[in-house]
């Protein structure tokens, strides 16, 4: 086992349904290394640690989709016999907290710290989008002042209008 929880292999396989991202039972077991059918054992147990906002059942037609989109083996060659449980990402923070092996132990550690950093980092992107934003707006200050001055000085640049030149002869007015 590995002890450092920073080189935890975190599943990649996100999925977007029902407009969230989550992770599938299987993957989260696979993490957790125990197997699925302890892991959904004991998120039974936990029931009322898992409103529907943490983790739902897939429809037939939602893990009909995944199937088709992903390499989830289908029940005739052993693969998933019932639709997969979805967990958001707070199902899977939870999941963490109801194993009780030492990886579990370990991965919500990390999992907490990793939303922390996340967190942190997010709010440092957020300081700069109002930096940018301050300097955005004093730049299009900056513009309407710039095209004010450029409309004033643009008479200033234009020549000079000719003057008419006389005509030559004797003509009424010319005199």
């Amino acid at each position: 086992m590995n002890p450092d929880p920073r080189r935890a292999e975190i599943p990649v396989a996100l999925h977007l349904v029902r407009g969230q991202r989550v992770v599938l039972d299987s993957e989260l077991a696979r993490l957790y290394r125990v197997p699925t059918f302890r892991f959904n054992e004991a998120v039974k147990r936990n029931a009322a640690r898992f409103p529907a906002d943490f983790c739902f059942r897939l429809t037939p037609q939602e893990f009909a989709n995944l199937k088709s989109q992903t390499a989830i083996s289908s029940s005739a060659h052993g693969g998933a016999r019932t639709p997969p449980r979805a967990f958001t990402e707070h199902g899977a923070v939870m999941a963490a907290n109801i194993l009780r092996s030492p990886r579990a132990v370990q991965l919500s550690v990390f999992v907490v710290r990793a939303f922390i950093a996340m967190r942190e980092e997010l709010a440092a992107h957020t300081t700069i989008l109002r930096r940018l934003a301050e300097i955005d707006k004093t730049l299009l200050v900056h513009d309407a002042a710039l095209r004010d001055f450029y409309r004033q000085l643009r008479p200033l640049l234009l020549p000079p209008p000719e003057k008419p030149k006389p005509k030559i002869g004797f003509h009424q007015g010319n005199r």
